[in-house]
C-alpha cells in the first residue's frame, strides 16, 4: 500500500469485520480530540479509547480519562506528571515526554492511534506506531507535509492502514472509495476552502488585520494556529502538499476551490470528466467516525443535511495573488525534498510572531516567501534527521528576519 487511493477499494466493504476498535488519542484535549471523543459517546459498541495523550491540560485529560476509563494516559510536559497522577483513579499509568507519546502509540492492545497533536511533535510517535502494526487516523498534517514518503512508504510496508481525518482529505478518501482505476484515472484532486474570514476582504485591507479578526472563522471552531492557518490559507497550502502524498498525485493535480457553505468537503476529477464530491454538515465528528469505523458506515446522532433547505451551492476561484500561501505550498510541493518541511517550519514561527504582535497578518506569508527564497532543499532519501535539520534550519531563520 503505497497510498489511500490503493486501499480505496470495494473489496475492503466486503471483507469487514464489524469488530470494536481501540484507538489511541494523541493530542484528545484538542479541538479533533474532543471531537473524537463525541464519536466515542455516540458509537461505543464501535470505538473503545485506550489511551489518551495531551500537551499540558492537566484537568481536561484527568476528566477525560475518568469518564472513558482509560488506564494509560500520557502529558507531554512532565513538569505537571503527579498534578495529573493526584486527579487519576489509582491504577492509571501516567506518561510524559516525547517517549511517552511513544508508548502510548505502540501500546499492546490498540488497534489504531489517532495522531491530531501540532507540529512535529507526532511525527515519531506516528513512525513507531507504524512499526508496531497500528492503524493511523492522521490529523496532524505537518506529519505528511514533513515526511510524506517516509511515512506512506513505511505504512505501506508494514500493511498498515493510513486513514485522513482532515475532512478535506477525508471526504477524497471517501470518493475513491470502489474505485480500481488507479492514479492515472484521475485527473485532478479538488480541495475545498472556506476562504476564512477575509474571503472577501480587498488585498490593501488585510495588512491591517488584527488577531481577533482572524481567530474569528466563519465555519469551523479549531484551535488557535489552525484559525489563523486558514485565514491565510496556508492551512490548505498544507492540505495540498498533504494530498499529495496521500492518494500518489502528483502536486500539479492538486487543486483548490472557495467554497465558502462548507457543505462539499472535497471533490475528485476522473480523466473521463465526472467529478464525485462528498457532502455532510459542517462538523468533524463526520470525518473522525468514518476513520474509525472504515471500511463501514454506522449511523449517529450527527445532523443530516437538507439539500431542499441549502437550495444552491456556491463556488469561487481562490485569489492566488492575494493569499500568496496557495502558491508557495505549491512550489515547495513540486521542489519536494525538505522543501515542504521548511515551508511549514517558517509558518509555524511567522504565525507565532503574529500570535505575540510581533508581526503583521501580512507578514506571514512575506516572511515564509523570504525564508524559502534562501532555502537550499536536499533529498533526504527517508533520513529524518535531515528533515528535521532543515526544519530548524528554517525556524531560525524566519526568527532572525522577524526579530533582526
Amino acid at each position: 500500500m503505497c497510498s489511500c487511493l490503493q486501499n480505496a477499494c470495494f473489496d475492503s466493504i466486503v471483507n469487514s469485520d464489524m469488530k470494536r476498535k481501540k484507538v489511541v488519542i494523541l493530542g484528545s484535549t484538542g479541538s479533533i480530540g474532543t471531537s473524537a471523543l463525541k464519536v466515542a459517546r455516540d458509537i461505543p459498541e464501535r470505538m473503545e479509547v485506550v489511551g489518551l495523550a495531551a500537551h499540558s491540560s492537566v484537568d481536561v485529560l484527568a476528566a477525560q480519562a475518568i469518564e472513558f476509563g482509560v488506564k494509560d494516559v500520557c502529558l507531554f510536559d512532565s513538569s505537571r506528571a503527579a498534578e495529573l497522577q493526584r486527579l487519576l483513579p489509582a491504577g492509571t499509568r501516567v506518561l510524559t515526554g516525547l517517549d511517552g507519546l511513544c508508548e502510548l502509540a505502540t501500546m499492546k492492545g490498540a488497534d489504531m492511534v489517532l495522531v491530531s497533536i501540532i507540529g512535529t511533535a507526532g511525527l515519531k510517535p506516528t513512525l513507531q506506531a507504524i512499526e508496531a502494526g497500528k492503524d493511523l487516523a492522521i490529523a496532524s498534517k505537518e506529519i505528511l507535509v514533513m515526511a510524506g514518503e517516509v511515512v506512506m512508504n513505511r505504512a505501506a510496508a508494514k500493511g498498515v492502514n493510513v486513514l485522513p481525518v482532515d475532512s478535506e482529505h477525508n471526504a477524497i478518501y471517501q470518493c475513491l472509495q470502489g474505485h480500481k482505476g488507479g492514479a492515472e484515472q484521475v485527473s485532478r484532486l479538488i480541495l475545498t476552502a472556506s476562504g476564512g474570514p477575509f474571503r472577501t476582504t480587498p488585498r490593501e485591507k488585510l495588512a491591517e488585520v488584527t488577531l481577533e479578526q482572524a481567530l474569528n472563522h466563519p465555519t469551523w471552531k479549531m484551535g488557535r494556529k489552525i484559525t489563523i492557518d486558514s485565514a491565510t490559507l496556508f492551512n490548505k497550502g498544507l492540505e495540498m502538499i498533504e494530498a499529495r502524498w496521500l492518494f500518489g498525485i502528483p502536486m500539479e493535480r492538486v487543486d483548490v476551490i472557495v467554497h465558502p457553505q462548507s457543505i462539499v468537503h472535497s471533490l475528485v476529477e476522473y480523466r473521463d470528466g465526472s467529478i464525485l464530491a462528498q457532502l455532510s454538515s459542517s462538523d468533524m465528528c463526520f470525518p473522525i467516525q468514518y476513520a474509525v469505523t472504515w471500511p463501514d458506515r454506522l449511523e449517529n446522532s450527527l445532523k443530516k443535511l437538507d439539500l431542499a433547505q441549502i437550495a444552491a451551492l456556491k463556488f469561487e476561484a481562490p485569489r492566488w495573488d492575494d493569499f500568496p500561501a496557495l502558491n508557495l505550498a505549491r512550489q515547495s510541493g513540486l521542489v519536494g525534498g525538505t522543501m515542504p518541511a521548511m515551508f511549514n517550519a517558517a509558518n509555524e514561527v511567522a504565525v507565532q510572531a503574529f500570535v505575540d504582535g510581533k508581526l503583521g497578518f501580512t507578514g506571514i506569508w512575506e516572511t515564509v516567501e523570504k525564508v524559502l527564497s534562501q532555502a537550499r532543499p536536499r533529498d533526504y532519501k527517508g533520513q529524518l534527521d535531515m528533515i528535521l535539520e532543515d526544519d530548524s534550519w528554517a525556524r531560525e531563520e524566519a526568527h532572525r528576519i522577524i526579530y533582526r
